[in-house]
């Protein structure tokens, strides 16, 4: 589901809204200082749910990153999705990162996949088999299969996907949200050349993760 970026993402509108509500509130009964904490509470609303609009990069080869965040794996691994070898390159967001997810490729949703699981930290290894998980097969439109896995953190308790089986993808398109820390995961072909290392800081969309062949 795309639409114009807002700047502040739609999904955070609630939070927003009750933090400067309480904010006003304690402030008018009594005082600033009290009401401290809420406005604080506010701004790391507002700086949490932002979600600005990205320049995307050319090339049709270009796998680009669907997640604000920190490189923390780029590894040959099985695919337990597609069930096969393949390039694994993982995004950690942490909360002062962006938590828009949006798609690496031009492509079509193939399938999808939703996991139930538990909340570790997603900076682990085991994130990936054992938290609460949303994937998507995207074939894109070189015929190259990927798997973009949105995985639930430590303390993210929500996946938002707004995509399902069916659905076309552009590159950059906005797709889903995870709230409150969390990484994606993106299966690749073997052959797949990584543009990143580990630990390098990646943006939405207007880094490129890979170079499909």
């Amino acid at each position: 589901m795309d639409y114009p970026h807002p700047i502040i993402a739609r999904e955070g509108w609630p939070f927003i809204g009750i933090a400067i509500g309480l904010a006003l509130m304690i402030t008018s009964a009594a005082g600033l200082l009290w009401a401290t904490p809420f406005w604080l509470i506010f701004i790391f609303c507002v700086q949490f749910f932002r979600d600005p609009g990205r320049q995307i990069p050319q090339g049709e080869n270009n796998v680009l990153s669907p997640a604000d965040g920190r490189i923390v794996v780029i590894e040959q691994v099985r695919d337990q999705y597609l069930q096969r070898d393949a390039l694994k390159i993982s995004v950690f967001m942490n909360v002062f990162n962006v938590h828009s997810n949006r798609s690496p490729v031009d492509g079509a949703v193939e399938q999808r996949w939703y996991n139930p699981g538990t909340f570790v930290n997603a900076d682990l290894d085991k994130a990936s088999t054992e938290n609460e998980r949303n994937a998507l097969h995207i074939r894109s439109s070189l015929g190259h299969d990927i798997t973009c896995v949105q995985v639930a953190g430590l303390i993210a308790r929500r996946i938002l996907c707004y995509v399902d089986r069916g659905a076309s993808l552009s590159r950059g398109q906005r797709y889903g949200f995870i709230r409150f820390g969390s990484r994606v995961d993106v299966y690749l072909p073997t052959d797949a050349r990584p543009r990143v290392t580990i630990g390098d800081k990646v943006r939405a969309t207007s880094t490129v993760l890979a170079e499909l062949p």
